[in-house]
């Protein structure tokens, strides 16, 4: 049986990265359950700077953080090795010792970046990290920092993401197919495509638990960028000729592991429930956007 927060009151829960795409859905989900989300974002707290973090955060009363925050630009990352880590790595480890200093809970949002793509076998919890790219292995660094510091911890690793706040794969590829109705998207990258609104209903539920550890956390369902692409002109009635390709037609700065394929079976073990398969999901995010 999962153990959870219990007690009369509404647990008082801190999001950093508040107005990104992923922290937006989860203020939304957490204000749906009556809960009590405080929203922070650069502009009131900048988590790279320590006096800063501690000024803000140790005279709230919270009762858990979610760390939405990061540096996600990918390929940026491997020309702006420093600003990467300060987010990433340094941001992380001000906000755990914090967490670490009022015994609360703290949630770190990671990626399927940490691994290194190689194989076809989902990736296991506790499977080994050897990231292929600056922007992974600061994720892994503050994975690190997470699991040192602190023993109520979530980690929870993601792919793939798409919401409403926010650009991501499936507005490019709308956005693209309007303007040249004729695109080549990779087919040898393999992983689950994951929409915020059905990610942020297991965070919160998870957040009110006490069932600390390392997780991973997408829609059910494996495809190519290629297959996503196809499914997404297809579910959205555009006639985009979509056209497939290897990685190496397309030169970038960072190297993208080839297989995101992540096991889920510790949701299950742990007593959570699997999100729904990502064309479903995929078909509730089309009904909401504008495209």
């Amino acid at each position: 049986m999962r153990t959870s927060f219990t007690g009369r009151y509404s647990m008082r829960i801190l999001v950093t990265g508040a107005r990104g795409q992923l922290g937006h859905d989860v203020m939304k989900e957490l204000l749906s359950k009556k809960l009590i989300p405080i929203g922070v974002d650069r502009e009131e707290m900048d988590i790279t700077n320590k006096e800063d973090v501690h000024k803000y955060m140790d005279p709230l009363e919270v009762d858990a953080v979610i760390h939405c925050a990061a540096y996600t630009a990918v390929d940026q990352a491997e020309e702006e090795i420093e600003l990467c880590r300060k987010i990433n790595v340094e941001g992380t480890r001000y906000i755990a010792e914090v967490c670490k200093s009022k015994d609360i809970p703290m949630m770190y949002i990671s990626t399927d970046y940490v691994f290194d793509g190689k194989g076809s076998e989902p990736f296991l919890t506790d499977s080994p990290r050897n990231p292929v790219n600056f922007y992974g292995q600061a994720k892994y660094e503050g994975e690190l920092v997470v699991e040192e510091l602190l023993s109520k911890y979530f980690i929870v690793r993601i792919s793939w993401v798409f919401g409403e706040n926010g650009k991501n794969f499936v507005r490019t590829m709308l956005d693209l197919g309007k303007k040249l109705g004729k695109l080549t998207v990779v087919n040898d990258q393999f992983g689950s495509p994951t929409y915020t609104s059905d990610l942020s209903k297991l965070l919160v539920e998870m957040i009110q638990s006490k069932e600390y550890g390392t997780y991973h956390a997408t829609n059910e369902g494996i495809c190519s960028w290629f297959e996503f692409a196809t499914e997404i002109f297809k579910q959205a009635g555009l006639p985009v000729d979509v056209q497939p390709v290897d990685s190496s037609a397309f030169k970038t700065k960072a190297v993208r592991p080839l297989n995101s394929r992540m096991s889920k079976e510790k949701l299950v073990e742990k007593g959570f429930e699997k999100l729904p398969d990502w064309k479903d999901a995929l078909s509730r995010y089309l009904k909401v956007i504008d495209y």
